[in-house]
């Protein structure tokens, strides 16, 4: 056989291990900061096919990207450095203000900085925004990156929060202005998000998110997914087929093998969050999910060469 056909009968034979979806939740804050630059460049350079990550608006309308619609004081320092106990709303402030705000590493002697004993500090770190990401990506070269985008939206919340038209709308806003659109997906636990993110932008992939569990339930009544219910339809997978999504995102703790199995038969993707553990990592990856969110993409990647799954290339950035 020519050695040019060969090639190409092994690049096609690759394909769907090469569509296997490793992302860096919050940009892997195991390993740096969350939700920012120095996270997203790491994971960059380690290899991740998408960075994930949170969306808040400030009150000058800047799409910023926080996990937290308020500064978290187990990450967030004042202007001065100094710790506090409650961060104001990110939507009370102008991004000029918020800018003041020192990011970078946990809060010492904290269950949550024991958490992610393994996280780097890196001081000198602000709150980026969505368009800073998008140029930084840019300029690495990184052109085969991906965003999954998650608009922290939630149904019963005050001012303190932006409703579901006006982040989606700022969120497209971004996307497009950056000429990214072929390279984004949404996901949102609110799936009000997601139904108008359909209609105004059909071209953008969406993922809908789901937890059950006793402390976080968003299947239990219709208000996180947007009418949408159990009871109607049987099964979350048949919930999120009818509801328009690409993707499925459970909680990886209560996910079964068959409703892998269901989800694939609907033409769904499934994505679980959050999980860090290798004998997880082997579970889902035996059960054949397309993608796992985790918090340390170096150890997803050690998973993957386990599996013989093909890995995403690394891409080189400059040390600052």
């Amino acid at each position: 056989m020519r050695p040019l056909i060969l090639l190409t009968l092994l690049l096609g034979l690759a394909g769907p291990a090469l569509a296997f979806d490793l992302q860096a939740h919050r940009g892997g804050r195991g390993l740096m900061p969350e939700n920012t630059l120095p996270a997203f460049e790491n994971a960059i350079a380690l290899g991740v096919t998408t960075l994930e990550l949170d969306i808040a608006l400030t009150a000058d309308g800047v799409v910023v990207i926080s996990h937290d619609p308020s500064l978290n004081p187990l990450i967030v320092r004042d202007p001065s450095g100094h710790w506090f106990d409650k961060g104001p709303a990110i939507r009370s402030m102008t991004f000029a203000q918020l800018q003041t705000y020192r990011l970078g590493r946990i809060r010492p002697d904290t269950p949550y900085a024991a958490s992610f004993p393994e996280q780097q500090s890196r001081d000198g770190v602000r709150m980026p925004t969505l368009a800073a990401l998008f140029d930084r990506v840019k300029a690495l070269g990184a052109t085969d990156v991906r965003f999954n985008i998650e608009t922290k939206v939630e149904p019963g919340t005050g001012p303190e929060s932006p409703s579901p038209e006006e982040v989606t709308r700022a969120i497209l806003r971004v996307v497009r202005d950056a000429g990214m659109t072929a390279r984004v997906s949404l996901q949102s636990f609110d799936w009000r998000t997601l139904q108008l993110a359909q209609k105004l932008e059909p071209r953008i992939p969406t993922v809908y998110l789901t937890s059950q569990t006793a402390r976080f339930d968003t299947i239990g009544d219709g208000r996180w997914t947007a009418g949408f219910r159990l009871a109607d339809h049987g099964s979350v997978p048949r919930m999120v087929k009818a509801a328009g999504g690409s993707a499925w995102s459970p909680y990886s703790s209560t996910l079964t093998e068959a409703q892998v199995k269901e989800a694939h038969a609907l033409g769904l993707k499934v994505i679980p969050w959050t999980v860090n553990l290798p004998g997880d990592f082997d579970r889902l990856l035996d059960w054949g999910v397309d993608g796992i969110i985790t918090d340390y993409p170096d150890r997803l990647r050690e998973a993957m060469r386990r599996h013989n799954i093909a890995l995403p290339r690394p891409v080189p950035v400059p040390a600052r």
